[in-house]
This record gives structure tokens, C-alpha cells and sequence, in this order.
């Protein structure tokens, strides 16, 4: 397929899950023709969901972010690893407490779900990207897992795109605590199948209908092969084309950006 019917295949789907870091932004940076992207999203009516692993912001935090970069989109096209979280441990736990480790963005879904914190005894320890992260921390964390906690992770990232690099994220995070506690961490983001059956929920869409727009290999498109989701990688984030041949499988489509979705291509 040459890359002018790559791209009208993709320009025909009726869903699109997107990742954030690396596919819209670079920390504040916003990339190359993602405004005429959103834009060409909701003039074609397309049904969209911006999904993502980091746990760190709120999602009025990322529509704040999203404005001060020139796109206004409702809270509706939104969902965390934070949130899904939340949501699963309310139905394993109902109003039960934990140790977390992370951002506003985990606490308060945490908090809405009807959890409290708790440093003494708690069910679980949560950990998310933690700006907080620091040897007490991880030292309490360790001795409340020996106990008994369950150690839980919002993603299994391990470092996440920056302006100025890479930056480590909750895998590289948790790892002292597993090594230490001999406790594997059960990791709630994508490619937990968990988040792809809420993508499309929220979308309403058949996974037929729906391709996933992402920039890593380990968690956009793995997640969205193993849903029997069709996948675009994109380049502008954490993945290089040498990097795509380290893994047994490839993405559908491989593209440079989404600015490529909404650039003309002629023959």
C-alpha cells in the first residue's frame, strides 16, 4: 500500500484513539500540525478519545494544557491510566485505602472513587509518575508491601518523551520496590486490555471503525494489536524506525507525525 492510500484508509476511520506524549505534545511543545489534525477530527465528525498512560494531570490539568497550546477540546475526549486505576480498584476494593505515590491526577481519581490514603496499613501501594519520588518514600512503600499491600502500577512505561529527552516513567519508578519486595507490580495501563475496551466504550465504536494513533511499540501498538485494533505508529515521539525492528511484531502503519493524516498527497 503506497503512503496516499495509507493515508485515505486512515482519513476513513471513524474512531481514533490517540496518544498524547509524543503523538500531540512534546512536554509543552505542541508538534507539527497537530492543531489542523484536531481540527480535521472534529470538522469530519470523527469520534475521538485522547488516551494516555501518564497519571500525573487531572483532566482539567490537560485541557489546560491542551488551551494554553491553542486546542479547546471537552473533557469528554479524555481518559487516564489514572482514571482506569481508580475504576479498577473500586471494583476489586470498594472504598478501600492506599499508599500512593503520585500526582494530582492519581489522587484525585483515586479520591472520587471513594478511596482514602493510608500510610499505615493499606490495601494497596499505587504508584504513578511521582515528582514526590524519593528514597522515604520508597522505603515505606517496600515495608508496607512486605506487609501486605498490593503493588499496583497506573503503566508500564518505562521512561516517557520530554521536551529535552526522556524522562523515567512508573516501571522504572516501581522496579526498586519489586526488586527489593520480590513483588511483581500489576501494571492497569495500556496494553492492559482494560484500556482499549474503555477507549471504545467511550467511543461508541466498533473496533472495525477505530484505528489507535501512537508512539510506542510496547504499550500504543501492542495494545492496539493484541484488541485486534488497527495501529499507526508515529515517529514523533519515543520510537525510531530502527528502534521498530528490536520487537517480533509491527505496527499496521507507520507514518512521521499526524500531520501527515491531514497533508494532501498527490501521485
Amino acid at each position: 500500500m503506497d503512503k496516499k492510500s495509507i493515508i485515505e484508509y486512515i482519513r476513513n476511520k471513524s474512531g481514533f484513539i490517540c496518544d498524547m506524549d509524543g503523538v500531540i505534545y512534546h512536554g509543552n511543545k505542541i508538534l507539527e500540525g497537530v492543531k489542523e489534525f484536531v481540527s480535521w477530527l472534529k470538522d469530519e465528525n470523527k469520534k475521538f478519545v485522547f488516551l494516555t498512560n501518564s497519571s500525573e494531570n487531572t483532566i482539567k490539568e490537560l485541557q489546560g494544557k491542551l488551551s494554553r497550546m491553542g486546542l479547546v477540546v471537552g473533557f469528554e475526549h479524555f481518559y487516564t491510566s489514572a482514571l482506569a486505576t481508580a475504576t479498577f480498584l473500586q471494583s476489586q476494593n470498594p472504598n478501600g485505602s492506599a499508599y500512593i505515590i503520585g500526582e494530582a491526577g492519581l489522587i484525585n481519581a483515586l479520591y472520587d472513587v471513594g478511596y482514602s490514603s493510608n500510610n499505615i496499613d493499606p490495601d494497596y501501594v499505587v504508584m504513578g509518575e511521582a515528582r514526590s519520588y524519593s528514597y522515604e518514600v520508597i522505603e515505606r512503600a517496600v515495608n508496607l508491601v512486605s506487609r501486605g499491600a498490593r503493588l499496583i502500577g497506573t503503566n508500564p512505561d518505562i521512561s516517557g518523551p520530554i521536551e529535552n529527552g526522556i524522562a523515567p516513567a512508573t516501571k522504572a519508578l516501581i522496579s526498586p520496590i519489586e526488586l527489593v519486595t520480590g513483588k511483581q507490580a500489576y501494571f492497569v495501563g495500556k496494553p492492559n486490555p482494560l484500556m482499549m475496551r474503555i477507549a471504545l466504550k467511550k467511543l461508541g465504536m466498533r473496533r472495525e471503525d477505530t484505528i489507535i494513533i501512537g508512539d510506542r511499540m510496547d504499550t500504543d501498538i501492542v495494545a492496539g494489536l493484541e484488541a485486534e485494533i488497527d495501529t499507526c505508529l508515529v515517529l514523533s515521539g519515543i520510537s525510531t524506525e530502527q528502534s521498530i525492528t528490536e520487537f517480533a511484531y509491527r505496527p499496521h502503519y507507520i507514518l512521521q507525525g499526524v500531520n501527515e493524516i491531514v497533508k494532501d498527497y498527490r501521485i
